[in-house]
């Protein structure tokens, strides 16, 4: 059973103890509350500020568990306190482990100040949970597929689309740290992991991850320099700095160009010309 009273009292606490600044938000002059506003929490958990602020006045249709999920994130909360606001609104708490997409606020507190950079959430899978604006200019948003589609492996193997990012010359040596970044991540969670489901689907769908997954290669390292080819500002060389999540599930991938270069300028160019584009 919902816990209406709990519910929304858990909810303002949690509201007023965030500051704009917490999450890449600009204080402004005129703050009067404590911690966020309603429409600015409402807007971080995907959900309009009516139905928010219904549910911190206890009113309201019951939440579902993917509308907690929203709001546990969007709220910057802890595993801990994610399940208790999942017991709160009278629903079991998503397991934990390598399958949780539930991004830990140190986490996202840092990718929330680097606005200025192409960064991105990613998990083990090569799944982007979550990206910077830069980073959306940068590569499409890569948070918008479903399915096994959601994984960069995966992709690269089934959508031909996806290699057009990266410059040719290094397709193969990418083919090839793919498929080992899969095998790695398959043997590490066993038979009936998605990885394991993705190994058994990309080997029905494509002659060359059979081909190179035959080779049984392990530790293929990604490059100091990833290089993509941007079609309205050409080729960047990016270096791609990792910080892995204590949990030990999410990776933040934060790209940066040396100071002076070429890329440098074209990262430049991107981040104003950044929001005008599509892909």
């Amino acid at each position: 059973m919902i816990d209406r009273a709990g519910l929304a009292e858990f909810l303002r606490r949690r509201r007023a103890a965030l500051q704009p600044e917490d999450v890449g938000l600009p204080r402004g002059q005129r703050r009067r509350t404590s911690g966020l506003r309603r429409e600015e929490a409402a807007a971080l958990c995907h959900m309009s500020t009516d139905y928010y602020a219904r549910l911190e006045r206890e009113r309201g249709p019951h939440p579902s568990e993917q509308m907690i999920a929203s709001i546990a994130q969007g709220l910057h909360l802890t595993l801990d306190e994610r399940d208790h606001l999942f017991r709160l609104a009278g629903h079991t708490p998503p397991t934990r482990g390598a399958h949780s997409e539930h991004i830990s606020p140190g986490l996202l507190r840092i990718l929330d100040r680097l606005q200025d950079t192409p960064a991105e959430i990613v998990t083990e899978l090569g799944e982007t949970l979550r990206q910077t604006p830069l980073a959306v200019a940068l590569t499409g948003d890569l948070t918008r597929y479903t399915g096994p589609a959601r994984s960069l492996g995966y992709r690269w193997f089934t959508d031909p689309a996806t290699r057009q990012l990266y410059a040719p010359a290094d397709h193969a040596f990418l083919t090839r740290m793919f498929v080992s970044g899969l095998r790695s991540v398959a043997t590490l969670r066993g038979p009936g992991s998605r990885a394991a489901q993705y190994v058994d689907l990309l080997t029905a769908q494509s002659e060359e991850f059979r081909h190179v997954w035959n080779q049984h290669e392990v530790g293929i390292r990604p490059g100091e320099v990833k290089r993509y080819v941007h079609p309205d500002v050409g080729m960047l060389e990016l270096n791609c700095q990792t910080l892995l999540d204590p949990s030990g599930q999410h990776l933040l991938l934060v790209y940066t160009a040396v100071p002076g270069s070429e890329s440098y300028d074209r990262l430049d160019l991107l981040s104003v010309i950044g929001g005008q584009l599509h892909h």
